[in-house]
């Protein structure tokens, strides 16, 4: 039977074939509340009406939300939110409207990110590894914009499968416009497009730290260097597409800039460097240069125009020849150089090292390290030449011999105050007359490690040399013994307040009674780590003389459980570092004397006392509190 539908919908008309037809007045239309669901309940599927709109719809009400706690407890809800949140930005003067509102919900959401706040007053977060992921990002961003703003971020790692990428470095950029430090390590999948957008919100940006970002190239360091000109310190280090151009765009744009580092990167070259040297900032102070393409051409523009550079480290520049150290040097512009530090560089021969001396008035502090062209001529010239070196640091300098080294000590003017050898070969006893020269007044530390050769007879013309000695550090000299070492603790006149001698192992009780008895009311460190002969004699010896001494380590020596109830019964007031670590004989038996040391120190070392049981360890742990417990 077949309907008519009138078509104004007022009734209906059924026809009966040739019998005749029936109308049907109209009746009230149904509601229809849903689909009809067999075998569910329909509410349980049913979404939010506002969470059916597109982003672009919920991006136009979130920009809308009056304050922080609002935004926050929206990006609570779902991912979603969050991430279409984190793509809203946020203007300064929003940050500043709210430095106090805290939000409970967004600090529970980043809560597996380190933070603290700066000394400067601006908040600080790190993410390292799994942690690092966009949506971690999207969460700091939008809670640290409500408190204040990011100030400083660290990215260390990245997760392999949901890594950060320059969505997450987006959403910071957005959401924290006052961001000041940026550190990127290791993230592979972050390039040019999130730098661009942290170029184009973060105008505040100060200091920039870019490690192993192999997709970023000089495109986006360019960005960051117009926008960014307020910027003062820069590292760039393992960059493979970051070159000369990005450095010419740094010295260009930031007149501000104080610090620059830069390590292993294959593009840059001496015109980049160069450029950055000659036309950037005017206040550059601290320059790094490690692993890099570079040729003379580079050092001596540093030398030229590097009048504001205070602090210089050069390493591993090995087509640097030593025609170019010796124009740096000559080029007379290193006036303000204060330290410098060359390591591994052939250039540094005896003639640049003396050029380097002479044109660099106000040096007081030199390190020369595996720079195996050095020889006495040259480290004595040196010497001289630098009138008011203070701090003298030889290390795997093997042409260096026992003569050299103390003629450059002696040969200082009078204003040297530290020197250490480490591994320096070529330094052996030699038996010869004292030297006629007065004795180096200024001296008050001297550091000579692992350094085989040096014996009894250099011990003995240093005491003569050196008696104004106030730091003295022997560790890794195995073969001196009691006998060599007293006429050096003798020639002592101020007295030592810090002694190293680890790894002396032919040292035994008589030169801790010695030390004690000469210097005992000074001492303030003494280390006898590795002094096989070191019984619990020492250790009282130590408690009943030295007053001050708030640093011991007698790691790996004869020490029992009676030298410990020793230590604990005397009186030390300022002892706060004590290491027994490898100590056999120390159990068990000691915890009481240790619970008892421990209330007033705050580091301790145990590892590898297996004597004492994990079941004690884990009593001093609970019960020292205060005390940092090595086990």
């Amino acid at each position: 039977m077949p309907a008519l539908v009138n078509s104004r919908g007022e009734g209906l008309v059924f026809s009966f074939g040739t019998h005749g037809e029936v109308y049907c007045p109209p009746r009230k239309r149904s509601r229809i509340c849903g689909p009809c669901i067999v075998g569910g309940d329909p509410s349980k599927d049913k979404k939010p009406s506002i969470d059916v709109l597109p982003d672009e719809c919920l991006f136009e009400i979130f920009r809308r939300l009056p304050g922080g706690r609002e935004r926050s407890s929206a990006a609570c809800v779902s991912k979603r939110w969050l991430m279409i949140l984190s793509s809203v930005r946020i203007s300064a003067s929003f940050e500043t409207n709210f430095p106090s509102l805290k939000s409970d919900t967004m600090t529970n959401m980043d809560k597996s990110s380190s933070r603290e706040w700066n000394a400067d007053g601006y908040l600080t977060r790190c993410v390292e590894g799994k942690k690092a992921t966009d949506v971690k990002l999207a969460a700091i961003a939008v809670g640290t914009s409500t408190r204040g703003g990011l100030g400083k971020l660290s990215i260390r790692g990245s997760n392999s499968l949901r890594g950060v990428t320059n969505h997450g470095l987006s959403a910071i950029a957005h959401c924290c416009p006052s961001l000041r430090a940026l550190s990127l390590w290791n993230l592979d999948s972050v390039g040019d497009e999130g730098l661009f957008e942290i170029s184009r919100n973060c105008h505040s940006l100060v200091k920039l730290d870019l490690s192993e970002c192999s997709s970023i190239s000089n495109n986006g360091l360019a960005a960051i260097a117009k926008s960014c000109p307020n910027l003062t310190s820069i590292t760039i280090e393992s960059c493979p597409r970051i070159g000369n151009d990005g450095l010419q765009a740094i010295g260009k744009y930031c007149p501000k800039l104080q610090s620059v580092t830069i390590k292993d990167c294959p593009l840059v070259g001496d015109q980049g460097v160069a450029s950055l040297v000659s036309s950037g900032s005017k206040v550059l102070s601290k320059v790094k240069l490690q692993g890099l393409d570079i040729t003379d051409y580079s050092v001596a523009m540093i030398g030229r125009y590097g009048n504001t550079i205070t602090n210089l480290v050069l390493v591993g520049l090995h087509n640097v020849s030593q025609k170019g150290f010796w124009v740096m040097g000559n080029a007379l512009g290193l006036h303000m150089l204060s330290t410098l530090t060359v390591t591994s560089c052939r250039g540094i021969t005896d003639l640049s090292l003396e050029a380097l001396g002479k044109g660099c008035p106000n040096l007081k502090h030199a390190s020369i390290r595996k720079c195996c062209f050095v020889s006495d001529l040259g480290i004595v010239a040196f010497s001289k030449a630098a009138s008011l070196l203070e701090n003298l640091q030889l290390e795997e300098c093997d042409r260096i011999t026992q003569i050299g080294f103390l003629n450059a000590v002696l040969s200082s003017n009078s204003k040297l105050k530290s020197v250490s050898l480490v591994k320096c070969m070529g330094i052996k006893d030699v038996h010869t007359e004292s030297p006629s020269f007065s004795p180096c007044q200024s001296l008050r530390s001297l550091s000579v490690r692992s350094c085989p050769g040096f014996g009894s007879t250099s011990l003995a013309l240093v005491g003569k040399l050196c008696p104004k000695l106030h730091n003295l550090d022997l560790s890794g000299l195995s073969g001196i013994t009691d006998a060599c070492l007293i006429p050096l603790l003798e020639s002592c006149e101020t007295g030592l307040s810090k002694v190293n001698l680890s790894g002396c192992s032919n040292l035994s009780d008589k030169i801790v009674f010695a030390l004690v008895r000469l210097h005992g009311r000074m001492l303030e460190l003494v280390n006898l780590d590795g002094c096989k002969k070191i019984t619990d004699a020492s250790l009282v010896a130590l408690v009943d003389s030295c007053p001050l001494l708030n640093d011991l380590d007698v790691s790996r020596c004869l020490i029992t459980d009676s030298g410990i109830a020793a230590l604990a019964r005397g009186v030390q007031p300022n002892l706060q570092i004590l290491s027994l670590s490898g100590c056999s004989n120390v159990s068990d038996k000691s915890v009481p004397a240790l619970e008892k040391l421990g209330r007033k120190l705050v580091g301790l070392n145990l590892r590898h006392c297996f004597s004492i049981t994990s079941s004690k360890i884990e009593f001093l742990t609970e019960n020292l509190w205060k005390c940092d417990i090595l086990s």
